[in-house]
């Protein structure tokens, strides 16, 4: 399953984004670039780092490159692998 951090993170990348691009279709104040261009850069590389030190599977650490929505498709993989794993051990015994 997926870290709560590693959760927090890509939904910062997220709205981070998608209030970058708001701000540069509407208004395009350059503060407000300043400001979130910075915590998106983060935490996109957090997201990466975290990836990696979560995900076993090469394709799972690929998708946390993906901007915006790598970070959610990570988690969305992980908890599906984490309740395949779950559900496989308990048949197992």
């Amino acid at each position: 399953m997926a870290s709560r951090l590693l959760r927090i993170a890509a939904l910062v990348e997220l709205v981070s984004l998608v209030l970058l691009l708001a701000n540069l279709a509407t208004v395009h104040w350059p503060a407000v670039a300043s400001l979130l261009g910075p915590v998106h850069g983060c935490a996109y590389l957090f997201v990466i780092g975290a990836a990696l030190r979560e995900a076993r599977v090469p394709m799972i650490r690929l998708l946390a490159v993906i901007p915006g929505i790598g970070g959610l498709l990570v988690v969305r993989r992980l908890r599906s692998r984490a309740g395949t794993d779950v559900s496989t051990s308990a048949t197992r015994r």
